[in-house]
């Protein structure tokens, strides 16, 4: 049975110190269950292995890999649909191997858990398109065979073609997504957290009882979106709720975060335009009553690394010449909402070009701020970064030069880590792993690997301290846990409230 005992969390939400006085940097390897990822075009590069990820090896060498360099964790995005902002069709999506074809990266998890003992998992899925008993089953099986070691990225869909493809004509409109979210991660609390009594699984040979019904609540839920009668059918895995990842930081997805998420994935080319966001979903977490800090920020960054600076520089070239510049495009045009088919290589882009309504306002947000290092947003220089890096900063140099540049994001930026993106694939993580955590253990930022003889923690214990597998006091699914829970009366609308 699951131990869900608890200890005080870690002060100030902080992770772990290393001794030092010096505040760790978190780092995961980002990788996408598809061919172009963040820099699309890399698969015609002889060392790039991504046309590969359709073969179950791809996963397993990779989790080796990341655990053998004391990765956080392996945070997997998804999506559903193709990208056709970009000249009004998807043609160049496929043509281009722009996140397509893309398998489910739910999949491989139990593969990867099989060959690793310390590595977390992060999973992207989405809160539009299943019930959610049906997440709920998913990803307790998940954390039971991980051993607690998985994770969650929250995200809420925008994308007209995914909407299509389950029989939508439209997208859900972007507020009322998260309001739906919120509803479903109560419901998702309900199952986790509030089903199973921590006792109710009591083997009992004698008289042939493996579980106690009295103590397996029913779920009777009846919101605005959502209604349940039923009670969980797995019972409590290691953490419960998995580790809460959530993508996005407009302004509901900035008070969503707040509300739910114990990390948060940014992405931004500069810290100067990340650090209000960042400062604001802190500031409503502490007004929510959760302690900020234990919120943690983790920006897109993608290194190329290299003995020397210069060789480093000789990589990029050569990995310029695989970089499909169509390709960076439709990513950013389905991001921002933006054809940038149509606009002039050098005009400045601006909000008003977004006339797509469906898209992830965050982005566009970033493609359309001045920053010191960007004064001025143009296709032209979307079109530079989008194919190499795409979302984030991309940084070129020796173990130490890409070292100082993560160390100056987290002072600037206030953020806590990093999802390492990719340029080819092992490639980069394994510059990451031999060359640059190096670099940051001697730094006193990483920490060494963890003692072979020493129990494995959970995904959340990584980030909070041994003890706390559950979520923490201050987090609101704290009070949906067994004991403390109380069903929500149903939902009535307006009409019904007056009646």
């Amino acid at each position: 049975m699951s131990n869900t005992n608890q200890q005080p969390p870690a002060p100030n939400g902080a992770h772990h110190e290393l001794g030092n006085g010096k505040k760790h940097i978190l780092i995961n390897a980002f990788d996408m269950s598809t061919v172009g990822h963040l820099s699309p075009g890399q698969w015609k590069n002889p060392v790039d292995k991504s046309a590969t990820k359709r073969r179950l090896d791809y996963w397993i060498e990779l989790a080796k890999l990341l655990e053998r360099g004391g990765v956080n964790a392996l945070f997997l995005a998804d999506t559903y649909g193709g990208y056709d902002t970009y000249e009004g069709s998807v043609d160049n999506c496929i043509r281009r191997a722009a996140q397509w074809p893309i398998t489910d990266p739910t999949i491989p998890i139990s593969a990867m858990a099989a060959v690793t003992k310390n590595l977390s998992f992060a999973i992207t899925a989405s809160t539009s398109f299943e019930p959610p008993y049906l997440l709920a089953k998913r990803f307790s099986t998940l954390d039971h065979f991980t051993q607690g070691r998985i994770g969650w990225n929250i995200v809420t869909s925008w994308k007209k073609s995914a909407f299509k493809a389950i029989g939508l004509d439209n997208p859900i409109e972007h507020d009322e997504r998260y309001r739906q979210a919120d509803e479903y991660l109560r419901v998702l609390y309900k199952l986790w957290e509030s089903s199973w009594s921590p006792t109710a699984l009591s083997p009992d040979p004698a008289n042939d009882s493996y579980v106690d019904p009295a103590q397996v609540r029913t779920i009777n839920h009846k919101g605005r979106y959502f209604s349940l009668d039923a009670k969980h059918i797995v019972d409590p895995s290691p953490q419960r709720t998995p580790f809460l990842f959530q993508a996005g930081t407009s302004s509901a997805g900035s008070d969503f975060a707040a509300t739910h998420a114990e990390a948060i994935f940014v992405s931004g080319h500069s810290p100067s335009v990340l650090r209000p966001k960042i400062d604001a979903i802190r500031a409503l977490a502490a007004q929510k009553g959760r302690d900020p800090r234990s919120i943690k920020v983790f920006a897109t960054f993608t290194p190329i690394v290299a003995d020397t600076d210069e060789l480093a520089q000789e990589k990029l070239k050569e990995l310029k010449k695989y970089a499909s510049t169509i390709g960076g495009l439709v990513l950013v045009s389905g991001w921002t909402g933006i054809d940038l088919s149509k606009l002039p290589l050098d005009k400045e882009i601006s909000k008003e070009d977004s006339v797509e309504a469906h898209k992830v306002t965050s982005i566009l947000d970033n493609f359309t701020t001045a920053s010191t290092e960007h004064p001025r947003w143009t296709p032209r220089l979307v079109a530079e970064h989008a194919a190499i890096g795409g979302l984030g900063p991309v940084s070129v140099g020796s173990p130490q030069t890409v070292a100082d540049e993560l160390e100056r994001w987290v002072k600037e930026a206030d953020v806590d880590g990093f999802n390492i993106g990719y340029v080819t694939t092992p490639g980069t993580f394994e510059e990451v792993v031999d060359l640059l955590i190096p670099e940051l253990r001697r730094r006193g930022v990483y920490p060494e690997l963890p003692d072979p003889s020493e129990e494995p923690v959970t995904a959340r214990e990584k980030i909070y301290g041994k003890g706390q597998n559950g979520l923490r006091d201050d987090h609101e699914g704290s009070r949906y846990k067994y004991h403390r829970y109380q069903e929500d009366p149903p939902y009535k609308s307006e009409e019904e409230g007056q009646a």
